[in-house]
């Protein structure tokens, strides 16, 4: 019997045979020895199990527990099967999904995370599906969101667990962009008006590649399969809870400019105790993804012989991604790192099943699937492949196939899991070994230990690519391969720096010293946020826990302090420019909620790049490529290369300064008393369900939760992303000095459950929102001084 059947036979009997209550307990088939799970009041569960594969069952069951509605989709986005519940315009959606789907083996793919791999994965799997028999018992009590669609929901597998459609996966996006761009106005001018480093990529198109056909819709299969999921009225079978259709065009709040997606990150940082006031080494960690309701992470708190791990991951996968173990703490921000190339073939015009590669016609792999689609025929598509990767787009007037080259493909490809082998790391080299095994994301990985010692290990898997920069579509037909993989142990580290901390933003890291450019990327967000921390950190005195805190949640903005000084030199004929002028000269930067002074600046900020990129972009790239706020500042500090003269450049600043304010008075109104930078018509948030658009204004407010005044934007280290409604940020976040577990701090907003009418919906908001913490308690005695409820989970 294969592993498959196997499985399948599992869940089948884990489906049948129901779980009973009983008076000490809940009685489930699939477990050996009991399960303690204590619930703190902050919502994390903390889970006592006996051996391994009752800890990650445990797991997978109060997952699940907490975010049913939002596993039912995530299965769905997984498999290929949203058309099923949302008809025919999710049928891309599901083709894109089932043309990326991992084909590998099974067995290999999970022992890649962790030599327990599959038992751990299919421990949790099975736990997920325990507790959906369990709720299936009694239909009825279903989390409403359920009633609303009239779905049900259905068993997992480990396919499930392993795909990769939620990842931070590469950079094919800005590839066939800046493929586009260079197309119309040529790689120099590109190069002009964009920021690449620390090195000068390739940009050049081979001769070979059809610019002309850039221009279709040829990544349309994959930016379906990547796309959030949100609902319409249409969807809902309960009509009388539907929302107006016309709310589906409506803006949903005023946005900035346009945002910048390089500015989206995370920060972290690690401090030796030398530097802090504990004598600790401390470890402070706050990814920014998409603000959401439910939340992003799920936090858990795992124990059982070999296991004592504590942190924060993403509900849909076992392990804890961000957090500490006994022997020390880590966390993670993105290293960018470029997994992924947009192939271009040659097609047999006779036959466009057949692409040319070294001189000869070779033959596409095809596979045949069925996607039901709700209210209508079922539909076949034919997924194809190159030996290259799936093909997204064939141009059949031009005879040209397109395909891309997807290093997450590989076995070890799935976003996180390879955290499972940090989760036991004991030391620097241990984690850093472990670090080895982790392909997707690209990060930088920390590490404070017990012992002091600290250290930083970018992750990832890298193509290695000898004779082309992987930043503009290549030709498939072999001249442009990849020279295998760098091994992960060899991408930029540090152990112990002399400084006595290292930190991250997402900004390019890499010491000039390294040699293995060639696995480096060329695009990194602006260094504001980086610049900011470090500004602080190098500070003499030692630090405590409460400086962390305010560090992780500065609002300084170091972008202000390299523009203001522009807007200081200029002379404007009306008085409230020269107020307002003068009103940012003595400002202190920090764009606080209740500081005027942000709102004026940020507006102005956000019309440099907007006006900027207006008049001087060529219109043809205005939608393939963007400025850099650091690369516009450069042209503010060098006249010459962009404006022709300081006189043009005084004038685009007046110019742009006089907008925002009309900006402004357009939407707060001529009264300044009434500019308060977080305010509901300027920066605050407002957490969105992806139930939200079909609801009506009741149960929306059932549903989303907010507004809440906000402070910062896209640059500042207490990052709130770059539109007045916070579209990104950390929603999740964790300080851990090493050593004194008990006083780890935390934040996860808007709660750990997705059901709205569970107490730990939206419990943490509040604190969040304030930017406060809530403690992550670890010993045993100091989880039950704060226990809500306990659960027994007994074998049955």
């Amino acid at each position: 019997m294969n592993f498959k059947q196997s499985f399948h036979i599992l869940s089948i009997l884990v489906l049948i045979l129901s779980c009973q209550q009983s008076k000490n307990g809940i009685s489930l088939e699939g477990l050996s020895e009991p399960v303690e799970i204590i619930r703190d009041e902050f919502g994390i569960n903390h889970i006592y199990a006996k051996n391994q594969k009752d800890l990650f069952f445990a797991q997978g069951y109060a997952a699940a527990k907490d975010r049913l509605f939002q596993f039912e989709i995530w299965r769905r986005q997984a498999t290929g099967t949203m058309a099923e519940i949302l008809g025919k315009r999710a049928l891309k959606r599901d083709h894109g999904t089932r043309l990326f789907k991992f084909r590998g083996d099974m067995t290999e793919e999970m022992n890649y995370y962790h030599e327990d791999g599959e038992e751990i994965i299919t421990s949790y799997v099975a736990g997920v599906n325990a507790y959906i028999a369990e709720a299936m018992k009694t239909p009825d009590e279903l989390p409403f969101s359920f009633k609303l669609l009239g779905i049900t929901p259905k068993p997992w597998t480990p396919e499930v667990v392993i795909s990769r459609h939620q990842g931070l996966l590469g950079n094919i996006g800005q590839e066939l962009a800046i493929g586009r761009a260079v197309a119309a106005i040529g790689a120099e001018e590109v190069h002009k008006l964009s920021w690449f480093h620390p090195k000068k990529p390739l940009l050049e198109l081979d001769a070979k590649i059809n610019a002309t056909s850039l221009s279709n819709d040829i990544l349309g299969l994959y930016n379906a399969y990547r796309r959030p999921v949100k609902f319409q009225p249409e969807d809902l079978v309960l009509e009388e809870f539907a929302g107006s259709t016309s709310e589906l065009t409506a803006s949903f709040s005023p946005q900035s400019a346009e945002i910048d997606w390089t500015a989206i990150g995370s920060n972290n940082w690690v401090v030796r105790p030398e530097k802090m006031a504990s004598g600790k080494a401390l470890m402070a960690n706050d990814p920014h993804r998409t603000i959401a309701v439910p939340s992003l992470r799920y936090m858990a708190h795992l124990v059982a012989p070999g296991w004592n791990v504590i942190g924060g991951g993403e509900p849909e996968i076992p392990g804890i991604s961000i957090g500490h173990n006994e022997f020390g703490s880590w966390g993670l921000t993105v290293f960018r790192t470029d997994g992924e190339d947009l192939m271009v073939y040659d097609l047999n015009p006779e036959n466009l099943n057949q692409y040319e590669y070294k001189g000869e016609w070779k033959d596409m792999e095809v596979i045949s699937e069925e996607i039901m689609v709700k209210d209508d025929e079922n539909v076949s598509v034919d997924l194809r492949y190159t030996l290259h990767g799936p093909v997204t787009f064939i141009d059949s007037a031009n005879a040209i196939g397109y395909a891309v080259r997807c290093a997450w493909a590989e076995p070890g490809g799935s976003p996180y899991l390879a955290s499972l082998r940090m989760d036991q790391a004991k030391n620097w080299d241990e984690f850093r070994e472990a670090c080895n095994y982790s392909h997707i994301p690209g990060e930088n990985m920390i590490w404070a230990g017990v012992d002091g010692t600290i250290g930083w290990q970018s992750v990832g898997i890298a193509p290695l690519r000898r004779n082309f920069s992987g930043m503009v579509p290549v030709p498939g037909d072999g001249t442009y391969e990849w020279d295998g993989y760098l091994p992960i142990i060899e991408k930029p580290n540090v152990v112990n720096p002399p400084s006595g901390y290292f930190a991250t933003a997402n900004e390019n890291v890499t010491p000039d010293t390294y040699e293995n450019w060639d696995a480096i990327a060329f695009s990194w967000s602006d260094p504001f946020r980086g610049d900011r921390v470090q500004e602080v950190l190098e500070q003499e005195e030692k630090f405590t826990m409460e400086d962390m805190k305010a560090l992780q949640t500065d609002y300084y903005s170091k972008a202000a302090e390299e523009i203001i000084p522009f807007l200081s030199e200029l002379n404007f004929e009306e008085s409230e420019l020269e107020e307002a002028r003068d009103q940012l000269a003595t400002w202190d930067k920090m764009l606080t909620a209740k500081s005027t002074e942000a709102t004026i600046y940020i507006e102005w900020e956000n019309l440099l790049r907007a006006i900027l990129k207006k008049e001087y972009y060529p219109e043809s790239v205005q939608s393939f490529i963007s400025p850099q706020l650091t690369k516009i500042i450069y042209w503010l500090n060098n006249p010459d290369e962009l404006f022709g003269s300081d006189t043009k450049r005084d004038e685009f600043l007046k110019g742009t300064f006089k907008a925002a304010m009309e900006r402004i008075k357009e939407r707060l109104g001529p009264d300044p008393t009434n500019w308060e930078y977080g305010q509901a018509k300027n920066k605050h948030v407002l957490m969105k369900h992806p139930l939200s658009a079909a609801l009506n204004d009741s149960l929306k407010a059932v549903y989303e939760v907010g507004p809440h005044p906000r402070g910062g934007n896209s640059y500042t280290v207490g990052s709130t992303g770059g539109a007045y409604n916070q579209p990104s940020g950390a929603s999740f976040k964790m300080i851990i000095e090493s050593g004194d577990w008990d006083g780890a701090i935390g934040t996860n907003t808007p709660g750990q459950s997705g059901d709205p009418s569970s107490k730990f919906y939206k419990n943490t908001f509040d604190t969040w929102a304030k930017d406060n913490y809530f403690p992550v308690y670890y010993s045993r005695e100091k989880v039950e001084s704060v226990m809500a409820e306990k659960t027994v989970l007994n074998p049955k």
